[in-house]
């Protein structure tokens, strides 16, 4: 005979509802670790700038005069674009003052090889000041990612 059944021993009913406290639990600790950890991801070295009103050179400007300081300590000056040129460092000051009388308000760059002597491009930067350039700027290569 069929003997009676005791509660708790039948079968279970489907749940039609999912539990959504624990995900809600998870999706917090992790949002406040992400906001926790997030500002100490940020890449470089912890530098304190000084303030500066900078802005990139305008593409549409006038081509800015480079000079190039090579591995050896060699210069060269490219005034409009027109190649590099050898030129001593006497000779310096004379020819940036010749293309800034051509052109007033021309950029000037220096573009310094990465195993040049930093005496070097400091020289190079003095003769630049001498030869009445008010601000000189340094040329980089973007990093490739």
């Amino acid at each position: 005979m069929n003997a009676p059944r005791t509660r708790g021993r039948g079968r279970r009913r489907a749940m039609s509802e999912i539990n959504v406290v624990p995900y809600i639990d998870v999706s917090l600790v992790l949002l406040i670790i992400f906001m926790v950890t997030a500002p100490m991801l940020q890449t470089g070295v912890d530098v304190d700038l000084p303030d500066a009103n900078a802005k990139p050179i305008d593409a549409q400007a006038e081509l800015p005069v480079l000079v190039t300081i090579d591995a050896q300590g060699n210069l060269f000056i490219d005034v409009g674009n027109q190649g590099d040129r050898p030129v001593a460092a006497e000779a310096l000051t004379r020819q940036i003052q010749a293309a800034l009388a051509r052109k007033p308000g021309r950029a000037v760059l220096i573009r310094g090889d990465r195993a040049v002597d930093y005496g070097r491009v400091i020289t190079v930067m003095a003769a630049l000041k001498e030869a009445g350039v008010p601000n000189v700027g340094l040329m980089t290569r973007p990093i490739e990612q």
